[in-house]
């Protein structure tokens, strides 16, 4: 019998994804190893290759198809000596939810699991309540901290995830059967939570009549959209901004590609912003944490993710404890990082972690902004433009190249005061900048 080739989990919390092209077609013959078709997943367009060798006897989902749930048989592979015209057609795919976007990760990000926002449309009924061999409930992090808020037991809930997971929408889903005195709800009024009240919004469209185009959103796009809405609704965001003045760093930077040019390295104000970025958070390591519910992580180094604009939407690659490496490596790495994203090659630890993230619009003339928290990071550093500005220099007025930057903290996590510490520490590094190659 051909064996079924299914549907890849490309990360740990992919759910679903789109066949974006097939590279093969029925009749060829695949080695392992050899690339078969391009999955495009909420967070980036990756390569599924083939493990095994043989003929592929039948493509059972077109490309193109969208929500094509993990492990669903998405072509057959007959091996030798097997006939490859008797295939028995595999099931087809569940067709994909209209235009709702799936839960999934992080940024980026920390291995969060994050359910669908459907729960309604999971074909199998919910098993009994999570719990592990040692009697402990079995939950993503984003449940239990639901939970926390909410007072919810999690022992008396039902998980509808894998291995009986409790998940959110089981979560919300109790939140309707757990108050106390309210009447047994129907099935439809139970289902109800599970659209929660902090689930995006949609707008009919209205095109009023005015020549426009359309165009469907990319997974990639729709968690975008996903994720800053949750990230605005749900994180109490806290800003601060400082102005640095640049000069110094700015003259080290001219310095230092000038010793580095024989390397072929050419340095960036940015890799020195993240090299910066990086020391402070390990100097103020109350900021280089992480909100979950119940308990707060915090990092012993700084892994730094730099949101980089790629035409299906924004990736942040990240450069791994970046507080210990050279400016030179963290430039060249850089380039490399961004490159690959903008090809859609990164791997799915290079784009998927961090413990805090830098954005710099400056070279789009932007004075200031505020930069909206990837989730599950505690903050964002939003860089500005380096401008010429009238400024206080040893206490007489002249001008200076200045930027102003801008902190935004997860209040939950980080308090205003250490917010504040860790912003001067920054401005400490730029305006005096030795430190970074110290």
């Amino acid at each position: 019998m051909p064996t079924p080739i299914k549907m890849p989990a490309l990360s740990p919390t992919m759910e679903e994804g789109t066949l974006a092209k097939w590279l093969v077609k029925e009749g060829d013959t695949v080695s392992a190893g050899d690339i078969m078709a391009e999955i495009e997943t909420d967070k980036a367009t990756m390569e599924f290759e083939a493990v095994d060798e043989g003929t592929i006897a039948k493509i059972e989902v077109a490309e193109g198809t969208e929500g094509v749930k993990v492990g669903t048989v998405i072509a057959l592979l007959a091996g030798e000596g097997e006939d490859a015209g008797a295939t028995a057609s595999a099931p087809a795919p569940a067709a994909a939810a209209k235009d709702e976007p799936k839960a999934e990760t992080a940024p980026a990000a920390a291995g969060k699991d994050e359910p669908k926002a459907e729960p309604a449309a999971a074909p199998a009924p919910a098993p009994a309540a999570a719990k592990s061999s040692g009697d402990r409930v079995i939950a993503s992090p984003l449940a239990k901290r639901i939970a926390a808020d909410k007072g919810i037991d999690l022992a008396g809930v039902k998980g509808s995830g894998p291995n009986g997971r409790i998940v959110k929408a089981d979560v919300e889903g109790a939140q309707g059967t757990q108050t106390s005195g309210a009447a047994t709800p129907t099935a439809a009024a139970s289902a109800a939570p599970a659209a929660s009240a902090l689930a995006p919004v949609h707008a009919a469209a209205q095109d009023f009549g005015i020549p426009h185009t359309s165009e469907k959103l990319s997974s990639m796009r729709k968690t975008i959209a996903r994720r800053l809405t949750e990230s605005k609704q749900q994180v109490p965001h806290i800003y601060l901004t400082v102005d640095i003045r640049l000069d110094a760093l700015l003259k080290l930077r001219a310095d230092l590609n000038k010793a580095l040019e024989p390397q072929g390295v050419k340095l960036s104000v940015n890799d020195l912003l993240i090299k910066a970025l990086a020391k402070s958070l390990l100097a103020v390591p109350k900021c280089n944490v992480q909100y979950a519910g119940d308990e707060l992580l915090t990092f012993t180094r700084a892994d730094i993710s730099v949101a980089v604009s790629i035409p299906a939407g924004l990736i942040t690659p990240i450069v791994k404890d970046a507080g210990s490496k050279a400016v030179s490596a963290i430039s060249t790495e850089m380039k490399d990082l961004a490159g690959r994203a903008k090809e859609g090659k990164l791997k799915l630890e290079e784009f998927q972690g961090g413990t805090a993230s830098l954005s710099n619009m400056g070279m789009y003339g932007i004075k200031q902004f505020e930069a909206v928290i990837n989730p599950p990071q505690g903050m964002i550093m939003a860089i500005g433009a380096g401008e010429k500005r009238p400024y206080v220099v040893d206490d007489a007025l002249a001008i200076a190249t200045v930027m102003s930057v801008t902190g935004s903290f997860d209040h939950r996590a980080i308090d205003g005061a250490d917010g504040a510490e860790l912003m001067q520490v920054f401005k400490t590094l730029v305006e005096a900048p030795l430190g970074l190659v110290a």
